[in-house]
């Protein structure tokens, strides 16, 4: 008996770029499921810039395999399940995250998930909202969560962007006032998330407008890199206790440094003062039955800049590319003899 195959955007290259070298396998077999991992059917995936970074990088392709599908978040319906899993049913509808998966992404019809990485889908959520809350709420839950309590004044650098948008909201869920950072055109957008202040970076010095409040932030969370001396500069907005999370950086020779010195300068040689932390997100059954408690309670709301078709999957890719995104871009994939949920 031949082996189940499916739908799938893969690539062999990066030569000219990602998206350029994509094409549609309709033969591609279905993901070997593991007995701790469940098998989603894919309604939608939300696009992220690591799924080109790494591959687009200095990496060299061969080390990483063949016949790559993109996509690392995604929301649909559990197909199957592993021998260990009794959490989820078949039938049911889920969100979730593939974290690092380069090779086996999730820009296809069917993907294999380990059971930390999903979260329930509360009735009456699209399917299109969901799709983009995993790595990006994964992340913000686990910069946030550790490190604050109701009352706590949080700064998050960079608001309007996929991982800004959920920060936002998951500080506001745990009872925070949020001062963030976006360009003009995306003032009132960061407000109707729940931001209780915007600075403006294209008319604002940023330094300078939060060193003027004084040490008032338990948490700042940097989403951009950007300005480069923020972290130097965080003890004179950050109390004494705060900390500093850094989630996002320019993929640059420079961004490398930066981090590099963030991490090791001690401030007494003009490095910053305060606990630093390069976060890297880690799979959490509880941070996603977490997620979606707060989808359920309305605390939560995905935030979709455009919803592409399967086959204009490459064009969503050149839009994620410049950097113009408010929210998620979200592509539709064709489901295998069902009809979509409405």
């Amino acid at each position: 008996m031949a082996p189940p195959t499916m739908k799938a955007w893969q690539y062999n290259s990066t030569h000219g770029s990602m998206e350029k070298n994509l094409h549609i396998n309709d033969a591609a077999p279905q993901p070997v499921l593991h007995d701790d991992q469940i098998l989603v059917q894919v309604h939608a995936i939300a696009l992220n810039p690591v799924d080109y970074k790494v591959t687009e990088g200095p990496m060299p392709l061969r080390l990483i395999g063949s016949n790559l599908i993109p996509g690392l978040d995604f929301c649909g319906k559990v197909a199957k399940v592993g021998k260990k899993v009794d959490e989820f049913q078949i039938g049911e509808y889920v969100f979730g995250a593939k974290p690092g998966a380069l090779a086996n992404g999730c820009l296809a019809q069917y993907t294999a998930v380990d059971r930390n990485m999903l979260g329930r889908l509360p009735e009456g959520v699209k399917v299109e909202d969901a799709a983009g809350a995993g790595i990006v709420g994964l992340t913000g839950y686990q910069a946030l969560a550790p490190n604050v309590k109701p009352g706590n004044k949080v700064f998050i650098n960079g608001g309007s962007g996929g991982t800004g948008v959920y920060g936002i909201q998951i500080a506001k869920a745990l009872g925070c006032h949020v001062t963030t950072t976006c360009s003009t055109p995306n003032i009132e957008f960061c407000k109707s998330v729940g931001a209780d202040e915007v600075i403006d970076y294209k008319t604002t010095n940023i330094i300078e407008t939060l060193s003027s409040k004084g040490k008032i932030f338990a948490l700042a969370v940097d989403n951009v890199g950007s300005p480069p001396n923020l972290y130097k500069s965080s003890s004179s907005f950050l109390q004494p206790s705060g900390k500093f999370v850094q989630v996002g950086m320019t993929a640059s020779i420079s961004g490398i440094k930066q981090i590099g010195g963030n991490m090791l300068l001690p401030g007494f040689l003009g490095g910053g003062r305060n606990s630093y932390q390069m976060l890297v997100s880690k799979p959490s059954a509880d941070a996603f039955r977490q997620l979606s408690e707060w989808m359920k309670e309305g605390k939560l709301r995905g935030v979709v800049d455009s919803v592409f078709e399967w086959e204009e999957a490459p064009q969503a890719y050149e839009k994620l590319k410049t950097g113009r995104a408010r929210g998620k871009i979200v592509v539709r994939v064709p489901l295998d003899k069902e009809k979509e949920r409405a």
